[in-house]
């Protein structure tokens, strides 16, 4: 079931709690410049590479990333509830960013202005280590939004139980009596479990499986039709 977070502040004059309000963040691009400037409010091991990412097929990834392995991580922002169609589009981009060569993604960070440096640098001085020779070995996809449905709840266990490398993070907007603002975010499934899954299934062992052999899956489950 989807998660309902609330937060209190603590009223230092009689010790007594008073609830923070939730509000709508309003803007989509409003929390995709939060997430740009600081990336680890959703993982400490990610380096933004580029924004509004375009693929051949005329999709547009909000933010895409490398972790500290040099793996790929999509991250795909949906105001709102998530409607199940947004895992569809999470996947869709996956489908592309799988196959990045080295090189694409060195053109991709290339054109990030906000990169400051070559992938090189930037890598290094996030991480505190070299660039590994070989990138997006894996890849995975984390869509963030304000609430998350039941259906995209369903799903994206569905998927992660058979070790495709899809998550959500629920972000919440706070604004207190003061006008102070806070951000407070919760994962279906915790980053360090989605990650190990997703190396799991590395190109490097035969663990991946075919669109019609996941399908035959979900089918066993139960889960066939969502997934259709």
């Amino acid at each position: 079931m989807p998660q309902q977070i609330r937060m209190w502040e603590i009223v230092p004059d009689n010790n007594t709690l008073a609830e923070v309000t939730a509000s709508g963040i309003g803007l989509e691009e409003r929390l995709e410049d939060w997430l740009e400037s600081d990336i680890s409010m959703l993982d400490d091991n990610l380096l933004v590479i580029g924004r509004q990412v375009r693929t051949p097929f005329g999709g547009i990834i909000d933010l895409l990333c490398l972790d500290d392995a040099g793996d790929t991580v999509i991250v795909e922002l949906k105001k709102g509830k998530t409607p199940r169609e947004v895992t569809a589009q999470a996947l869709d981009y996956a489908s592309w960013v799988k196959d990045l060569s080295l090189e694409r993604i060195r053109e991709i960070a290339a054109g990030y202005s906000k990169l400051g440096s070559s992938l090189e640098d930037a890598f290094r001085s996030r991480f505190d280590r070299p660039l590994p020779e070989t990138l997006n070995v894996n890849h995975r996809s984390l869509i963030v939004a304000e609430q998350m449905d039941d259906s995209t709840e369903r799903i994206v266990r569905y998927l992660s139980d058979v070790s495709v490398p899809v998550n959500v993070a629920t972000v919440q907007h706070f604004k207190d009596s003061n006008g102070r603002e806070m951000l407070a975010r919760v994962f279906l499934v915790e980053p360090e479990e989605a990650q190990a899954r997703a190396r799991s299934a590395s190109k490097r062992t035969s663990g991946y499986r075919t669109v019609n052999q996941l399908q035959a899956l979900a089918d066993e489950t139960g889960a066939g039709e969502l997934y259709r």
